[in-house]
């Protein structure tokens, strides 16, 4: 089968061909439909994070192709997403469903598929418990691969905030990518608060205005963009500021436009640094940095794109593509989210 490897840090992926997979007792291998490409995978490429050579992929849907002995519940031909973050299953973390937080993951081998285990960009891959699948119902699923990640990572950080985000409130949403896209309509969906959508291009400012931002702001001139908002928001600033890119002067504008009492989440991995003064970030000021999110909460993101309240805008490339589509990646030339199709 073809599979897209890590080979070395610093070294761009290669596709390559590797024997077909068979699952072991308790596995469930995956028919995979659709892998999401997603900024994270940058990361694991540029950064030595985990030994060793493994398929890429950890946005991944398909249908079951075989279970391992002792797996029941599930048959051949269900389609499902799989649950990103592998835990150890056993800590109270994992026991409640968020092995996104499990307690042992700094002695596991990997963090997941695609993150040190094999992962879904290739045409099959083994998912090393049943208790890792989701079903998916009638989604498409490479149209609803984003849905493990792009879309749960941002729920997961919307509904931590779900108590400041209330009527007459203000939300900023930085970088409307493939995290950020999702982000919108997770707010357009279960909150009333006033959206001001954050980006350098305007492109994907526009984008932002189509999925139902209330407000765009071009953030290219970082002391502008605090400017226009402040603008928008008045004296009680913003209530909630998400930031999905994670850089410095993402970092640095939300900390200037949000007010007192306020909620700031970053999830982007830019690499930047939130500095603390007196009353900077504003007094009352609660500052999260949200991973990944639960079993559970993938569940419920299948629902709400189940009943059509939210949607990936996928662009979808062969898997003898993937090379090409992480340089479109790191030149911000993806629309949405890029999901390779085996």
């Amino acid at each position: 089968m073809k599979a897209v490897r890590y080979v070395q840090t610093g070294r761009s992926p290669e596709v390559v061909d590797l024997p077909t997979p068979t699952p072991g007792p308790g596995q469930v291998l995956l028919r995979v439909a659709g892998a999401g490409v997603c900024h994270s995978d940058l990361h694991v490429i540029d950064h030595a994070l985990f030994p060793g050579s493994f398929t890429l992929g950890h946005e991944n849907a398909g249908h079951i192709a075989a279970l391992g002995e002792g797996v029941a519940g599930w048959k051949e031909g269900d389609a499902v997403a799989v649950y990103g973050p592998w835990g150890c299953g056993r800590c109270h973390h994992c026991q409640t469903s968020a092995e996104n937080y499990c307690e042992a993951h700094a002695s596991l081998p990997a963090m997941g598929g695609g993150l040190g285990a094999d992962g879904g960009m290739a045409e099959y891959m083994i998912v090393p418990s049943p208790r890792l699948l989701v079903p998916l119902g009638k989604l498409d699923p490479v149209q609803a691969a984003p849905l493990s990640d792009a879309a749960l990572t941002p729920y997961h950080a919307i509904k931590a905030a779900l108590p400041w985000l209330v009527p007459g409130a203000d939300v900023v949403v930085i970088g409307i990518g493939g995290l950020g896209h999702m982000a919108v309509q997770l707010l357009k969906a279960l909150t009333p608060a006033r959206l001001i959508a954050c980006d350098i291009d305007d492109a994907k400012l526009a984008h932002a205005r189509q999925l139902g931002a209330d407000h765009t702001v071009n953030s290219r001139d970082g002391k502008r963009a605090a400017e226009e908002i402040r603008a928008l928001v008045g004296a009680r600033g913003a209530d909630v500021a998400l930031d999905f890119v994670g850089a410095q002067p993402t970092v640095d504008l939300c900390a200037q436009v949000v007010g007192r009492g306020s909620r700031i989440a970053v999830v982007g991995l830019g690499g930047g640094v939130l500095h603390y003064a007196a009353n900077q970030p504003p007094y009352g000021c609660q500052v999260s940095v949200p991973y990944w999110g639960s079993r559970t909460e993938l569940m419920e993101v299948i629902a709400l794109a189940e009943a059509g309240r939210i949607h990936a805008d996928v662009e979808s490339f062969p898997l003898d593509e993937a090379v090409g589509v992480y340089q479109r990646l790191r030149e911000g030339r993806i629309h949405g989210r890029a999901v390779l199709v085996p």
